[in-house]
């Protein structure tokens, strides 16, 4: 894998490359980077084959790099945390919320998201629009929570997107599908936000 001819070169060649690296598992998703022209993780992308091909590795694109390969996700994580990815519910059960299997199976591809950026790095109107656009990592956690029956925020959250920006800067091109290295869909969570919108 990639991550481990970096971790070699670190090692033997050159002390000082910096990168991000945890689980080496495909699940931390903090060895997001770009090879060959894809936003991948390191720890799942193969090293091609064909050594007369040399490999190009670059940070995050459309991103401030701290160093070598490190993107500085501060404003990522921001929009992440400005979507309140969490459950709100004033009137909570004595126990626990008793959810239908139904109702849960509506949360599949939604909640395993890894924060790696992968997605929105990889978003043309991402790039051009960061301080404004929420971006498809921030919309996917937006659109699972609406999805959940527990969740009673829904009116508030898509208050929040009654904006020029925050949503409809999405233009469907598919670029956040596509390089998701878990194989989540946030352009369809974010059509399905959008349907929504359009039908209250």
């Amino acid at each position: 894998m990639v991550l481990d001819a970096l971790i070699k070169i670190k090692n033997e060649l050159d002390p000082t490359l910096t990168f991000r690296r945890s689980c080496r598992e495909g699940i931390c998703g903090s060895c997001a980077m770009n090879i060959d022209g894809v936003n991948t993780l390191a720890c799942l992308c193969r090293i091609d084959r064909n050594q007369a091909k040399p490999s190009k590795i670059y940070p995050l694109p459309h991103m401030y790099i701290v160093k070598d390969l490190v993107p500085d996700l501060t404003n990522f994580y921001q929009q992440y945390k400005s979507v309140e990815p969490w459950l709100h519910n004033d009137n909570p059960p004595e126990r626990e919320f008793i959810q239908s299997q139904a109702d849960r199976r509506k949360l599949d591809g939604l909640y395993e998201c890894i924060l790696c950026a992968c997605c929105s790095t990889s978003c043309p109107s991402y790039w051009w629009n960061q301080d404004e656009y929420l971006g498809p990592a921030a919309l996917l956690a937006t659109y699972r929570w609406l999805a959940d029956s527990r969740d009673a925020a829904g009116a508030e959250r898509k208050e929040k997107l009654q904006n020029d920006m925050s949503l409809y800067r999405c233009h469907t091109i598919f670029n956040c599908s596509r390089t998701c290295p878990k194989g989540l869909n946030p352009a369809d969570a974010i059509a399905r936000i959008k349907l929504q919108l359009a039908t209250e």
